[in-house]
């Protein structure tokens, strides 16, 4: 790496402390429900509420001191402000993710309480949350979708890429040998391995993936953990740990969530590897946290999830999802709603950015554990030296002209009315 002048320093340096505040910060590990609550639920046939109070948390102790914590990102964001002054764009940005930080660690403290689902709310939004004012919301999305989903016939689309045939083992070796080409030449070795400790089927870590030891995987399944959390969350990660200055583009806040998991959905999308199962389980979430956000408590979106024809076993892991952190009769865990806000939002930037002639912006998206509205400051920064541009960019975002093909035509197919196709094609369909 080069000598950084002083100002690179100084930004280094502030990104460093922010890097090493967050490391003891660990979301969803806070959060967890052991296996003593499913087997209890099971025991009593879906009839009894999970036990799950703050004192139940509070066995699960924070591996900081909250006030000192949030004490040491006050005092981060104050000597950011100090040495970099209140108009730098880079400063504003390390500024903002140190306010979300002090947020995660006080949504935390609220584990069980009333307060961790308000700020939950502030950082990844609710389910009645709108893109545009007097759009529709998160929820009439999920409806619309769930009522497309409704008219296909599964046996009719189902194929062998379907089967869930692929037991844990095998799943690792196969994304290991297709993540190893995909990332040659990495700074990192990336490593795919077993665990029975995630509710997830899988997860991504700096440099791993984990694949829950006891889940069955499809082909479809495999293809989407390749895309999802290999090229993005993987690739993400590694872009921004080769980062020479802007060291905190390696570490996710909670407003990078809404955009990488929003790149990951797009990336499924773009590569034919989701599938209406798949899409059906993203929305079938919204509702429920629609629902919590409403008054149903944990048995109720355990119901629905079953309603929805989701096995036991898959509707009770679904449920935690919304549940964890709070209580059986708390409000939601919102967190699962950046999939499909994140894909929309994302998907207008493409299209917008190609209308207006700057396609080169869309792939700055891969350089770190970015955030949509950052995107141009980050394109400045890279210019001035400061941001390294992303090694890791899948083909279908690498190859801007394919990608400024689709989205002409995707612009113009936005501006028919599909009421008034539909009743068209009434005499072909």
């Amino acid at each position: 790496m080069e000598q950084l002048d002083s100002y690179q320093q100084t930004v280094r340096d502030l990104s460093d402390r922010i890097v090493e505040a967050q490391k003891p910060i660990r979301l969803l590990d806070s959060i967890k429900w052991d296996n003593a609550i499913r087997d209890e639920f099971f025991s009593s046939h879906f009839k009894e509420l999970p036990k799950i109070d703050p004192e139940y948390y509070a066995r699960n102790p924070l591996p900081f001191d909250p006030d000192l914590k949030k004490q040491e990102f006050y005092d981060i964001e104050r000597d950011i402000r100090r040495r970099l002054g209140q108009f730098n764009a880079v400063g504003n940005i390390m500024q903002r993710i140190s306010r979300e930080y002090r947020d995660v660690v006080s949504m935390l403290e609220y584990r069980g309480l009333p307060e961790f689902s308000k700020i939950s709310q502030e950082l990844f939004g609710s389910a009645e949350d709108v893109f545009h004012a007097g759009d529709l919301c998160l929820n009439d999305l999920a409806k619309m979708i769930s009522e497309t989903l409704q008219n296909l016939d599964n046996s009719k689309i189902t194929t062998a890429l379907d089967e869930k045939n692929i037991p844990g083992e095998q799943a690792v070796i196969i994304l290991q040998e297709r993540l190893g080409k995909y990332f040659a030449g990495a700074s990192r070795t990336v490593e795919v391995r077993l665990s029975d400790g995630i509710l997830a089927d899988a997860s991504a870590g700096a440099d791993y993936i984990k694949i829950r030891k006891d889940a069955w995987f499809s082909q479809r399944d495999i293809n989407v953990l390749e895309v999802h959390e290999g090229w993005v969350h993987l690739g993400t990660t590694l872009n921004g740990l080769d980062q020479p200055i802007c060291t905190f583009l390696s570490k996710g806040p909670p407003s990078s969530t809404v955009t990488q998991e929003g790149l990951a959905i797009i990336m499924e999308i773009f590569t034919l590897t989701s599938h209406p199962a798949r899409v059906r389980r993203l929305t079938n979430r919204i509702h429920a946290i629609y629902m919590v956000e409403h008054g149903a408590n944990f048995i109720e979106v355990f119901n629905y999830f079953r309603e929805q024809g989701l096995p036991e076993q898959e509707s009770y892991i679904s449920s935690v999802r919304v549940f964890r952190g709070s209580t059986p009769t708390g409000g939601a865990f919102t967190k699962d709603l950046s999939y499909n806000k994140g894909f929309i939002l994302i998907y207008n930037y493409i299209m917008l950015a190609v209308r207006k002639g700057v396609p080169k912006r869309v792939p700055i998206l891969f350089c770190g554990k970015t955030t949509l509205e950052d995107v141009r400051v980050l394109a400045d920064l890279i210019d001035e030296g400061m941001v390294k541009p992303p090694r890791f960019v899948p083909p279908q975002f690498a190859d801007l002209g394919a990608l400024s093909a689709w989205m002409c035509y995707s612009n113009f197919l936005n501006h028919l009315k599909l009421e008034r196709i539909e009743m068209d094609y009434k005499d072909i369909l």
